[in-house]
């Protein structure tokens, strides 16, 4: 079992000025509001409330920064879609988070976050695709797999695969709630920043 001895909350940042200096490898978090962002990072390094989580979509409207065990830093990009904020600054979230993916030399892999009773939208597949023109590794998480029925998992898991176009191995099962997928969640992770 994957032990995580110290977790710190580094920084809030809007923009690349204001993002921290180190020199770990990043891992950012990304997918729609409420899809369990802030919910799966809290479960990754085994804490309640380090990441702040919310039933209200659009919660997290910063670039969060997360230093992991003085090996990685984890960071909790805001979500995209449906969100009860004002509209200018659900505005400003697309800029600010195309503008980390695209600023950030530490940038090790991005972890794209589907709601596994969701299909996913036009913002996940053009960030696959942005990222597959840059030759970023792409981690696919289907969360909230514990509200699926036992017998519709692996047929979820399949459409969400189809959609990616990737195998449908590379999609890893995740629950906040009972700690599925975390220990393979780590080992994904650990190949890309070792």
């Amino acid at each position: 079992m994957t032990v995580i001895r110290e977790v710190s909350f580094i920084k809030s940042a809007g923009s690349e000025g204001a993002y921290p200096e180190h020199e770990l490898p990043e891992l950012a978090f990304a997918g729609r509001s409420n899809c369990g962002k802030s919910s799966l990072i809290n479960k990754m390094v085994d804490r309640k409330r380090l990441a702040r989580v919310s039933n209200t979509p659009g919660r997290t409207q910063l670039v969060n920064f997360f230093r992991v065990d003085q090996r990685v830093m984890l960071v909790d990009l805001p979500g995209y879609g449906f969100a009860k904020v004002p509209l200018a600054l659900k505005a400003a979230w697309g800029p600010m988070v195309e503008g980390y993916l695209r600023s950030r030399e530490q940038l090790a892999a991005l972890v794209l976050l589907v709601d596994s009773r969701r299909e996913p939208r036009e913002e996940e597949l053009r960030l696959r695709a942005w990222c597959r023109e840059r030759a970023l590794p792409v981690i696919y998480v289907a969360t909230k797999v514990d509200k699926l029925k036992a017998s519709k998992r692996p047929l979820r898991l399949r459409e969400i695969a189809r959609d990616f176009s990737v195998p449908v191995r590379s999609v890893l099962p995740f629950s906040s709630l009972t700690g599925e997928g975390r220990e393979e969640l780590w080992r994904r992770l650990e190949l890309v920043f070792g």
